[in-house]
């Protein structure tokens, strides 16, 4: 398992990053420490939650996925860990986007809730139009220099204004985003495909992306109507029971028949192989899942694999590639 840079931090990750927005949600504190001890065991470290894991949860409040990962942390692995988190997104009360004021009390709740002093990934989980750069890379630059961030991503980002914000923290001598968490899969691609991969390899970047098995449809546990009901993603996973989502779930299967893998596995081996592509964000529930999501990390797919998918996972008309940009 060959490591990557994140970023230009120096900082090297196994090619795989372990999804937090599960944690206290689909699995409760006990599977959650057991996620987290097995991925670490077995050499890996990149963690991502936010502070707004899981507020869609009718009951909870924020928060309750760095909560769980704080307990974690009494157990002594902080250091094997590069912890990554975000702000921005609304969390209630007026608690939103990127003021300087805001990411001030922000990061002092999330260093709370994780109970740690420090944060390795500090990312700006939304783009908000509303707060200049120059303020949002200026609040993150004192983090910086007051130890409470190590670095600082960006999430949901278009290309123009990620090469700004680049810019921004160029011109004025800030701290600058590391990484660049975008929406990216083989069914997803075409937006960060667009002008947000070449700003990510100019400047580069390290990619974590998210949603790297498409809501769980790249498992290939979604293939008709009839699977809808298998899970509480039924509904979000609708949107990929079209033609070309039954080509690219062909495609995997032929692949992963090939390679004596799972679909899963092939789906995240594609992302690992893109250029550019640091660490694909993936969730488990259950340790099972997680040895599916870890196998992933040593499965070497050969060109013609790749481009099999590649092929399959293409638009399937211009205009559908310009709607999805």
């Amino acid at each position: 398992m060959q490591k990557r840079r994140l970023g230009k931090t120096g900082v090297e990750v196994a090619p795989l990053a372990l999804g937090g927005n599960v944690f206290g949600w689909t699995a409760d504190e006990s599977a959650s420490f057991q996620l987290l001890d097995a991925f670490v065991d077995k050499g890996f470290s990149l963690v991502d939650t936010a502070d707004v894991y899981s507020r869609w949860i009718p009951g909870h409040i924020g928060g309750e996925s760095e909560t769980v990962i704080g307990k974690w942390l009494k157990n002594g692995k902080r250091s094997q860990i590069i912890l990554a988190t975000k702000v921005g997104i609304d969390m209630g009360d007026g608690k939103k986007g990127l003021s300087a004021t805001y990411i001030r009390r922000a990061v002092e709740d999330s260093l709370r809730r994780l109970q740690t002093d420090y944060i390795d990934l500090y990312q700006a989980h939304r783009d908000d139009p509303d707060t200049p750069l120059e303020e949002t890379l200026g609040a993150f630059t004192e983090l910086i220099r007051a130890g409470k961030v190590r670095a600082i991503g960006a999430s949901n980002y278009t290309g123009a204004r990620l090469a700004e914000a680049l810019r921004v923290s160029q011109e004025n001598g800030l701290a600058t985003y590391e990484t660049l968490q975008p929406e990216y899969n083989l069914y997803d691609r075409f937006t960060f495909e667009g002008d947000l991969e070449s700003v990510c390899r100019k400047n580069g970047l390290g990619v974590i992306s998210y949603y790297s098995l498409a809501s769980g449809f790249l498992t290939g546990k979604y293939r008709s109507e009839a699977d809808l009901s298998k899970s509480q993603r039924g509904q979000t996973v609708k949107k990929y029971l079209t033609p070309r989502g039954t080509r690219i779930l062909e495609a995997l299967d032929q692949v992963a028949q090939k390679k004596n893998a799972s679909p899963t596995q092939v789906a995240l081996a594609w992302l690992m192989a893109r250029p550019g592509i640091t660490a694909p964000i993936a969730s488990a529930t259950n340790l099972k899942q997680l040895d599916d999501l870890i196998h992933a990390a040593s499965l070497e797919l050969d060109q013609p694999s790749i481009d099999l998918l590649t092929e399959a996972s293409s638009p399937d008309t211009q205009s559908e590639s310009r709607a999805a940009d």
